[in-house]
């Protein structure tokens, strides 16, 4: 192994990590090689070829079978097997509007990290944003009433603000963007208070529960949550689930609202309309995009990423804003955070 030029080990096992999230594989995979990542990271490049060397490896807690046959692979100077498959199969082609968009794209205005219920450190998510070229992410973790996500209690938020701000001094000038994605209560009040709301960068407001209300409870339910001055995007209107891979494991329809109703509100009140990227959601459908554009609108393009490879699903997103007309200049996230943050802070 002397003479052939080492890969790093750690690095090839972040980046099948990272693809295995793009490609929305299962949970307990992705854990098994961020795990192996992170206890293999604590130790230096001596330590892991000598352990390589005498087989070791496995007595690493955290690592497998599998993941130490990846380092072998990449301490011998090959790309491992795992990874050259994954980067093989784990592109499509975006068509050329969609990536006119995603090239236009400065950020991600809804995220979640292990605050609530993502799965990496903020640092992680941030870092991954900015070498996918991002030059602002928007920290969105839950609300208290979504306690199955485990949603920031007023204290927790408080203490996330400090964490984000002692991150950016760090890594500037790059620039986590204080938020949250507030549930819509039943009334179309925000599950948080006032006073924090006011202090966030970014506020995300999505319906999570009795998704089955009666059409106009739920017209007047959005429409309320999106006069709240605090409100800054309506995320994932229709909350549908198309496919099985979503957390639950269950496709769900969409929730029954009159669009023209709540799209004119959001245009009268300058909130933006989310067009949601995970493969799962792809909300709103594109007939209520076309309306939401032709209402003229402002729209947001995001991942709803809980994840750091889920952070590249944004051309699933962009194609469809492409496919429905979407002027670039009204997609929130192409602007300069000077430019973004002056239009959060209008109320």
């Amino acid at each position: 192994m002397s003479g052939t030029p080492r890969r790093d080990a750690v690095a090839d096992l972040r980046r099948i990590a990272f693809l295995l999230e793009r490609a929305h594989e299962s949970s307990y995979r992705v854990r098994a090689f961020r795990g192996a990542a992170a206890a293999l990271g604590r130790l230096d490049a001596d330590t892991i070829a000598a352990r390589t060397a005498a087989g070791t490896l496995t007595d690493v807690k955290g690592v497998g079978d599998v993941t130490a046959r990846c380092v072998v692979e990449s301490l011998t100077g090959e790309e491992p097997v795992y990874l050259r498959r994954l980067e093989a199969t784990g592109g499509t082609p975006v068509a050329e509007g969609g990536a006119a968009l995603r090239a236009a794209l400065r950020g991600d205005l809804h995220t979640h990290s292990d605050w609530s219920d993502g799965g990496s450190p903020i640092r992680e998510m941030a870092e991954t944003a900015r070498d996918l070229g991002h030059s602002y992410l928007a920290l969105t973790d839950h609300s208290p009433r979504l306690t199955v996500a485990n949603g920031l209690s007023p204290e927790r938020l408080d203490e996330q603000l400090d964490v984000v701000a002692e991150l950016n001094a760090e890594l500037a000038p790059f620039r986590i963007l204080t938020g949250i994605e507030v549930d819509i209560l039943d009334d179309g009040s925000l599950d948080q208070t006032d006073e924090l709301l006011g202090r966030l960068d970014v506020v995300v407001a999505s319906v999570h529960s009795k998704l089955r209300m009666p059409r106009a409870e739920m017209t007047r339910r959005m429409v309320a949550a999106v006069r709240n001055p605090h409100t800054d995007i309506l995320g994932h209107c229709t909350g549908r689930n198309v496919t099985s891979q979503g957390r639950g494991g269950k496709t769900r329809p969409e929730s029954e609202f009159d669009a023209d109703a709540v799209f004119a509100a959001c245009a009268e009140h300058g909130v933006a309309v989310e067009v949601n990227s995970r493969p799962e959601r792809l909300d709103p459908p594109k007939r209520l995009l076309r309306l939401a554009v032709e209402a003229g609108c402002h729209v947001s393009i995001d991942t709803d990423a809980h994840a750091p490879g889920q952070l590249d699903w944004l051309p699933f997103g962009c194609e469809r804003a492409a496919a429905c007309g979407t002027p670039v200049e009204s997609i929130v996230n192409t602007w300069p955070v000077e430019e973004l943050l002056a239009w959060t802070a209008r109320s």
